[in-house]
């Protein structure tokens, strides 16, 4: 016999038990019985029944098989026992016999003959067909059910019983009477207890509560009834009082929502029986109204309690009154009919009072105080009902709605307040910044959301309102309209200047390989993170990119959400070169852009709007391919290479405008922007080889360009065409001079070469006879200045392009020079001269100052809406004409014409002279003085970085041609003071991306002698009898400053190799900046310009030498340093003092206190760079500087200090120098007392008397070489209780004494003597305490010359030994405290401090 599975064992020991079982042949224990068919009969009827001894378990209403939980398997078809297939017959026929699809009966279709039959038209009738049904009919009919029924089942069912039974007309009736004995099953409430009891006026017919129902068992309702009767005969027998007060209690302990909700269910409870009742009343109607008032607890006359208003409200006043047959109004709830109210009065504005902004479906800001009418759709919103529009908290909350209107409409009307906040129209009328709170509000995230919806519309309003978001129209047209300026085409990047700490150490490098790297800390971070410090990274890790794709070749939108997507991918485009390459690389959307936007053929537009801009060409779209070639040559190169544009650029420029078969605007800017593209890719050396397809069409294009301009009124699309073209003709002539880099090791210029230009000069020389004219004819128009205005950028140009003409000519190694230099002395008598004595010209030079963005700072005032996280130029309200940006500015065309100036002087040294008479015109020399003037420079932000890079081209423009006149003819002392100090302001301000322009003024301007006029006008023989002449002068040291100034005039070859050695630039960026600047195109990187975070050399630049030594001291733990410290040292001594004596103004950014702590660098480099005596001399003549009278109140060494982290920490690691290496030096002396004036901090004097005592042993500087006054250390009296005891304890253990410490021996005695006489009786009784002690101590001196010395000192005296002078014999008032004192220590004793 085998045994049972016991727990514990495994399928292993199962499968074993069966093969025994099987392999034994035993009868199984249990045996499988089919049941019956559920038709009753036996579905095996032979089969013999089952035995008595088995155990059957049978459960009741058990389903024959299990639930499927999975679904089943076919089954397969197998022919009934009862109806076998027919051997002989058509399977096909079996199944069309018996098919009953609907096609089926199609194909059956007979047409019924009509030929015999009489055809009658219509009657009119005034009722529709089919009949109306009105849903007050079905609330009639509706038969008295607890089941919800469909409107259509109730019409279905009221027909069915009319049918079966109508009654007579005159026994239905409109209304029915309350029952009187409605059942309550609801608790009374204390307003309630005055009213009957309910056993008293009610009945309790059965539960409504607890009904059972739900319950499986049979016995349910009974078990309710059961317990409804236990609780009714409980209430029973409890009295009244009970019964309210168990009520009280239940209530207390319920929750009131609890309670609601029993309550309503009571309420529905009451309503079903009462309409039971009237059905079963004796004489009751089938038909019934269920329009009547609720039900009343008490009487029908009295109000619900639900509905009840609180007292002493007044009554609403609807406009409608609801009616019982409206939809949803059976039961009238009037707490939700508040809305339907007419709005309350206004509400008055308190003074100072801030009030919730609001707003109108146009984006305007509604005053408090404004009462628009209801039906403009203002008011439909719950808080501050009376006032029209709604809060940007309440249109965040309706672009949640369900309704897609709704959350169109709340997107679009957030895109309006977007756009009028940006173009400033709110002012300071709100508090705060809407940009800044909608984004904090997480706005930039639900559009990204928004962007994901299914519907149409509200997916154009999300493109809508991220493009008013992220797009400040005024920023494109400005870069537009400014393409053909000087450099024109180079950008900042529209990128937050905040970068993370990892990105601090990647200067270094190209750019292209800045982009790729990212770290894995900025990968992980999510798009909230981002979009904190940077709106534009946080939505690109969104996937916002392939989501725009997919908008554009997918869901074809209309032609304004395409211009909208594509405005917000060249936004994007600008940010960075990582944010360009994102979205190029970006599957299918640059080839969608391409296909779909830019095709070689399309349909012939009109004038009118078109439905679609699929498969039409589109302006914006080339602009953006111009805006990402614009980020690298890389990028530039993949899409000339790898998208086919040489095509699409041959189709848009080969055609003039006219003949493109599109809109006229729509062509002038989509052929501008072609054009652009173009100079783009010519700026890398790119694109050179269409040039040779499309020289008839320029040419042609050049010969209509005189007649445009001499229209009276030319178009200003035209112009800007013009512009283009020849812009496109100039980079096409700079890469026909350019040579071919030779190649190098170093990989930062290794990656920059690239394959010699396909232009040759020969095949760019005839276009000079074309532009030429065009230049004639726009300096016509110089005299009239509202024509010149509208000329924009064409005279610019025409001036660039010849400058580029002229320095490409002078580089070709087989041109005769003759030619040449012919050719530009025939330029300059013809053209340039004549252009000179003009006094429009001198007009242009003299409105430098009024449209200078540096003379005006309030010009480059950042947005009102201006935020770190996302940058914008700021220009959403223009700009006034007479400003950098402005169409009468003088920049463009005189920066184009001083960089011709400057390329003629270059090729031609005899026309230099001639063209350098420009410089003095007076406009310009007033220029330069208001830009010299001690004035702050305007705050770096996005728009001022631009305008003041264009505006320091000028300046350097202007200096670079004084200094080659310079090198040819004399200038004038007051000129060449001019030009150096506007030198040394400029080389100070450069941004990045004109690495180049710093590199030149070192080498040239800052360091010419000849802009140093001092040098032979007696400057040094004036400094040394201004020192002579100065009282507070230090001793001579035996060389006078007027000899150190000569000295430094003979040196200034050597200081400016010093200034480039440790003023050196990033090679790379040094690099990029001379290609672009010289015109070596096949070496530009790119046109996107580094971050303007700060200028590219601080402020202190003058100091760098020191400071640099100072860092290589602190770096060097062996103590090594270099072996030309002493020269490096010398030379940045003697270059600060000439600015020091000469040009005061050029150091005037750099605080005293800021000066005076990179002077103590020179004392903590080493231990003998001190002692040099070049080093002596240099560093006592700038001290003295420092202590003049003018400067010396201007000396604060308690504020923060640029670059210095603590001046407390610097001046503590000086005195420990001092301490270990100085021997006493009274140079290194003067520096350690020079902080302890008694104006500066405490900290200071602390850190010597309290740490450094030894230090005073060295402090030997005698009383006739302290640098100032004594009376600063005296004046006031020290009032630092610590300070005091220190001064006291120095004197009395000898520590302090006059012959090896004078200047602070006289201080310390002074203050010692002020306080112990100090008589004040508002002082602390702690200080009163240490005032007695301290004089006691001192009347019992042993030291008599130090006691004589503390009891009668008078004043301070520098002239005399001690430095002080002493009374003859003490004051009546000390003389009588002094005495009372005394004869109280004779009473008591020493008491003890």
């Amino acid at each position: 016999m085998l045994s049972r599975p016991k727990p514990g064992e495994s399928e292993v020991d199962l499968l074993h038990f069966q093969s025994q079982f099987l392999a034994a042949g035993a009868a199984p224990a249990v045996q499988l019985v089919k049941k019956g068919s559920r038709s009753g009969g036996d579905a095996n009827p032979d089969r013999p029944p089952l035995q008595d001894h088995r155990d059957v378990v049978t459960l009741d209403n058990l389903p024959d098989l299990p639930p499927a939980l999975v679904p089943a398997p076919p089954k397969r078809a197998r022919p009934s026992p009862g109806h076998p297939l027919p051997e002989h017959e058509d399977p096909e026929e079996r199944l069309n016999r018996h098919d009953k699809h609907i096609t089926a009966v199609l194909t059956k279709i007979i047409e019924r003959d009509t030929s015999s039959v009489a055809v009658n038209l219509p009657v009119p009738c005034g009722v529709a067909f089919p009949p109306v049904f009105h849903r007050s009919q079905g609330r009639q009919r509706k038969p008295a059910t607890s089941g919800k029924r469909s409107i259509f089942a109730q019409e279905i069912a009221a027909r069915r019983a009319s049918e079966a039974k109508v009654p007579p007309v005159g026994e239905v009736a409109s209304t029915l009477d309350p029952p009187e004995g409605a059942a309550a099953c609801e608790a009374l409430t204390p307003r309630e207890q005055g009213s009957q009891l309910p056993w008293n006026s009610y009945s309790f017919q059965g539960p409504h509560l607890v009904t059972g129902k739900g319950l499986k068992s049979q016995e349910a309702e009974q078990e309710a009834q059961t317990i409804h009767e236990e609780n009714v005969a409980r209430l029973q027998a409890m009295a009244p009082e009970e019964i309210l007060q168990e009520q009280q209690r239940l209530l207390a302990q319920l929750d009131p929502s609890l309670v609601a909700f029993l309550r309503s269910h009571s309420r529905t409870c009451e309503q079903a029986e009462e309409k039971a009742t009237g059905e079963q009343r004796p004489g009751g109607h089938s038909a019934e109204v269920t329009g009547e008032e609720p039900i009343m607890p008490t009487s029908a006359s009295e109000p619900r309690q639900e509905d009840e208003l609180e007292p002493g409200a007044p009554a609403l006043a609807l406009p409608v009154t609801p009616q019982k047959e409206w939809l949803h109004m059976d039961t009238v709830e009037l707490e939700k009919l508040h809305w339907t109210q007419d709005p309350p009065p206004l509400r008055r504005q308190q003074p100072q009072e801030r009030m919730q902004a609001r707003f109108s479906l146009q984006g305007e800001l509604l005053a408090p105080s404004v009462d628009l009418p209801t039906h403009l759709g203002l008011h439909h919103h719950g808080e501050e009902a009376e006032r029209a529009g709604y809060s940007l908290q309440e249109l965040f909350h309706l672009t949640r709605s369900q309704v897609s209107q709704q959350r169109a409409l709340a997107l679009h009307v957030l895109a309006q307040v977007i756009g009028r906040a940006q173009a400033g129209e709110f002012g300071d009328r709100l508090v705060g910044s809407v940009l800044r709170l909608l984004l904090d509000a997480g706005f930039l995230f639900l559009l990204r959301f928004s962007l994901d919806d299914r519907v149409d519309g509200v997916i154009a309003a999300a493109v809508r309102a991220l493009r008013a978001l992220l797009v400040a129209p005024g920023d494109e047209e400005l870069l537009d309209s400014t393409f053909s300026w000087y450099h024109g085409a180079l950008v900042f990047p529209l990128m937050p200047s905040q970068e993370d700490k990892e990105d601090k150490d990647e200067d270094e490098g190209p750019p292209a390989e800045k982009a790729k790297r990212k770290s894995p800390e900025e990968g992980n971070r999510p798009p909230s993170d981002l979009a904190r410090h940077d709106v534009i990274k946080g939505l690109l890790a969104t996937n916002l990119l392939p989501r725009l794709r997919y908008l554009l070749e997918v869901t074809c939108p209309g032609p304004s959400v395409v211009l909208d997507i594509l405005a917000v991918l060249i936004r994007l485009s600008r940010h960075s070169l990582e944010s360009a390459t994102r979205v190029l690389e970006c599957p299918r959307l640059i080839e969608t852009v391409i296909q779909e936007f830019l095709p070689t053929s399309w349909s012939p537009m009109g004038v009118r709007p078109t439905l679609s801009l699929h498969r039409v060409p589109c302006a914006p779209a080339m602009k953006l391919l111009r805006v990402l070639a614009s980020a690298g040559r890389n990028i530039a190169a993949r899409l000339l290479s790898g998208f086919d544009l040489r095509s699409r650029l041959c189709r848009f420029v080969a055609e003039a405008p006219q003949d493109l078969a599109l809109p006229p605007e729509e062509a002038e800017t989509l052929s501008t922007e072609a054009f652009r593209l173009w100079a783009v890719a010519a700026s890398y050396g790119q694109g050179g080889d269409l040039y040779r397809e499309l020289y008839p069409v320029l040419t042609r294009a050049l010969q209509d360009v005189p007649k445009e301009l001499s229209s009276p009124s030319p178009q200003p699309l035209a112009l800007q065409r013009t512009a283009s073209l020849l812009t496109v003709l100039t980079q096409l002539t700079l890469a026909a001079g350019s040579t071919t880099p030779e190649p190098r090791s170093d990989s930062a210029e290794a990656s920059l070469s690239a394959t010699p230009s396909s232009v040759t000069w020969t095949q760019v020389s005839g276009l000079q006879p074309l532009v030429e004219p065009c230049l004639r004819q726009t300096l016509k128009l110089l005299p009239r200045p509202e024509m010149w205005s509208a000329l924009g950028p064409v005279p610019t140009a025409c001036l660039l392009f010849l400058d580029a003409y002229y320095q490409a000519w002078s580089q070709q190694p087989g041109v005769c020079p003759g030619d040449w230099l012919q050719d530009t002395e025939r330029l300059s008598e013809e053209l340039l001269l004549p252009l000179l004595s003009q006094p429009a010209l001198g007009r242009l030079w003299g409105s430098l100052g009024c449209c200078s963005p540096l003379c005006n700072p309030q010009s480059c005032a950042p947005a009102p809406e201006a935020l770190s996280s996302l940058v914008s130029l700021g220009c959403a309200g223009g700009h006034p004409p007479l400003s950098l940006a402005g169409s009468a500015s003088p920049f463009p065309f005189l920066t184009a014409l001083l960089s011709l100036f400057n390329t003629l002087g270059w090729i031609h040294k005899g026309l230099c002279g001639q063209l350098a008479a420009v410089l003095a015109a007076p406009g310009l020399q007033n220029y330069f003085l208001q830009c010299v003037a001690p004035v702050a420079a305007p705050h770096l932000t996005p728009f001022s970085a631009w305008a003041l890079r264009h505006e320091y081209h000028l300046q350097y423009l202007a200096l670079a041609l004084a200094q080659r006149a310079a090198t040819l003819q004399p200038v004038s002392a007051t000129s060449a003071a001019l030009y150096h100090s506007m030198a040394l302001v400029l080389l100070s301000r450069l941004l990045p991306g004109s690495e180049h322009l710093a590199h030149e003024l070192l080498l040239s301007c800052v360091f010419r002698l000849e802009f140093l006029p001092e040098r032979a006008s007696g400057g040094p023989e004036a400094a040394d009898f201004s020192d002579r002449l100065s009282l507070g002068s230090g001793g001579d040291l035996g060389c006078g400053r007027g000899t150190l100034l000569a000295q430094a005039c003979q040196d200034l070859p050597s200081i400016r190799s010093c200034y480039l050695t440790h003023c050196s630039l990033a090679r790379a960026s040094l690099l990029a900046s001379q290609a672009l600047h010289r015109g070596e195109l096949q070496r530009v990187p790119a046109l996107l310009l580094p971050v303007a975070k700060e200028p590219l050399l601080p402020t202190d630049w003058p100091f760098l030498p020191l400071i640099q030594l100072y860092h290589r001291a602190s770096d060097s733990p062996s103590g090594l340093l270099p072996a030309d410290t002493v020269g490096t040292a010398m030379r940045a001594l003697q270059w600060l003092l000439v600015l020091e004596s000469w040009r005061p103004q050029a150091l005037r950014a750099v605080p005293p206190a800021a000066r005076l702590a990179r002077l103590m660098c020179v004392f903590l480099v080493d231990s003998e760079l001190f002692r040099e005596t070049p080093i002596q001399r240099l560093v006592a003549a700038l001290l003295a500087r420092l202590c003049q009278p003018e400067v010396l109140p201007n000396l604060n060494l308690d504020c923060p200090l640029p670059g210095l982290t603590s001046f407390p920490d610097l001046y503590a690691n000086f005195l420990e120098h001092f301490e270990a290496v100085s021997f006493g030096d009274h140079l290194f002396g003067a520096l350690v007392l020079l902080p302890l004036q008694r104006r500066f901090s405490v900290t200071l004097r602390l850190a010597l008397f309290g740490e450094h005592v030894g230090a005073l042993r060295a402090l030997g500087l005698p009383l006739t070489q302290l640098p100032v006054s004594l009376e600063n250390y005296t004046a006031p009296p020290e009032d630092n209780l610590a300070l005091l005891q220190l001064y006291f304890r120095a004197l009395v253990t000898g520590a302090l004494q006059s012959r090896w410490c004078p200047v602070l021996y006289a201080v310390a005695v002074a203050h010692v003597n002020s306080f112990i006489f100090c008589q004040d009786p508002k002082s602390l009784d702690e200080v009163k305490a240490a005032r007695r002690s301290m004089l006691q101590k001192t009347w019992l001196l042993a030291d008599e010359g130090l006691r004589q010395h503390l009891l009668h000192y008078k004043l301070p005296n520098s002239a005399l030994p001690e430095g002080f002078e002493l009374y003859p014999q003490l004051p009546p008032l000390r003389q009588q405290y002094l005495q009372k004192l005394i004869s109280g220590v004779l009473r008591n004793g020493v008491s003890e401090t």
